[in-house]
């Protein structure tokens, strides 16, 4: 039923509820899209020298990277030691992309003709653990494919 499920995640560990409910309910041979989204944050004109904000955001981009990459890497090594006989016949697919989260998750719904969204209720975001997350309201308001919420 559910071949091609698209998790979004911040690394919280909502999200990793979510992906560990989305391996129980994938099909065999099903593929599982992990999508880590990088917002980047805009630094204030007229703070720093142009050159020095150009350097800023270059390093700061390297290493929200290299943290979404951490991100995917631990998703994964939970699956397979929360799940281990259904981790090894699942397909995965790791996306890091740049954006706006809520969008980037709704354009690679699109992009990877997902069956189904597993998200997590709220991120790691402060007062996002209080309510429903604002990404995760924002996508299921906007979705037209099925949206499973874990809390």
């Amino acid at each position: 039923m559910y071949r091609n499920i698209l998790i979004p995640t911040d690394g919280s560990s909502n999200s990793k509820r979510a992906a560990q409910h989305a391996l129980k309910i994938i099909d065999l041979q099903g593929n599982l899209i992990i999508l880590h989204i990088i917002e980047r944050y805009s630094i204030q004109p007229g703070v720093l020298p142009i050159s020095t904000i150009t350097s800023v955001d270059e390093n700061l981009y390297d290493e929200l990277e290299q943290e979404g990459k951490d991100i995917l890497k631990e998703i994964k090594e939970y699956l397979r030691e929360k799940c281990p006989e259904k981790y090894e016949k699942t397909n995965f697919t790791c996306e890091i992309r740049e954006g706006k989260p809520d969008l980037e998750i709704l354009k690679t719904m699109e992009e990877e003709d997902v069956n189904l969204v597993v998200m997590g209720a709220s991120g790691r975001h402060g007062l996002d653990r209080v309510v429903l997350g604002s990404v995760t309201e924002r996508v299921i308001r906007k979705s037209n494919r099925p949206t499973l919420i874990i809390p």
